[in-house]
């Protein structure tokens, strides 16, 4: 069983902490989804989660199991005009990671897309990380062809490998 809740403010840390941990270094690892081999550094980090938490149209979705309760999940929304939800920084405990939990979390996402109004969800993916493409394929996005520039700000990574760029994949609700 599981429990959605919108971050707040107090949160920002733990959940910075949080993501960070699955993404980069050697516990990331643990999981098929991490960056670790392509990019040092932090994720993000309590400022950046706390600007999310307070900018309008964003929120951070967290999933909490509830035996025993805890952290396995969360997901930053950001609503991009009437038609699109955007969604990035989607973290599954490393521990947690292929039990369906990811699945879980689209669901909740395509849920509140709807409850917005949303005809379609956006989100970017670095193009190399292949798996991680092929699981959003499977469920439902397609590519658009287009591709943005990898952010260049070291609090969001510093690059281990070079020309990392962002694909963007829409899924049509």
């Amino acid at each position: 069983m599981i429990r959605f809740q919108t971050a707040t403010i107090s949160e920002a840390d733990s959940l910075a902490q949080f993501v960070n941990s699955a993404y980069r270094g050697e516990f990331a690892k643990t999981g098929w989804t991490t960056e670790a081999d392509l990019l040092d550094g932090q994720r993000t980090d309590g400022e950046s989660i706390k600007q999310i938490i307070e900018a309008p149209l964003n929120q951070i979705e967290c999933a909490y199991s509830l035996k025993p309760e805890s952290l396995i999940g969360c997901v930053h929304l950001i609503q991009e005009g009437s038609e699109t939800l955007y969604f990035g920084m989607l973290t599954v405990s490393p521990t947690m990671q292929g039990k369906g939990f990811g699945k879980i979390l689209l669901n909740h996402i395509e849920q509140i897309a709807k409850s917005y109004g949303c005809k379609k969800i956006r989100i970017t993916v670095i193009p190399s990380r292949k798996e991680l493409i092929d699981y959003y394929k499977r469920r439902g996005f397609k590519e658009t062809g287009r591709f943005e520039a990898f952010p260049t700000d070291p609090k969001f990574g510093i690059p281990k490998v070079s020309d990392l760029s962002l694909q963007e994949f829409i899924k049509e609700l």
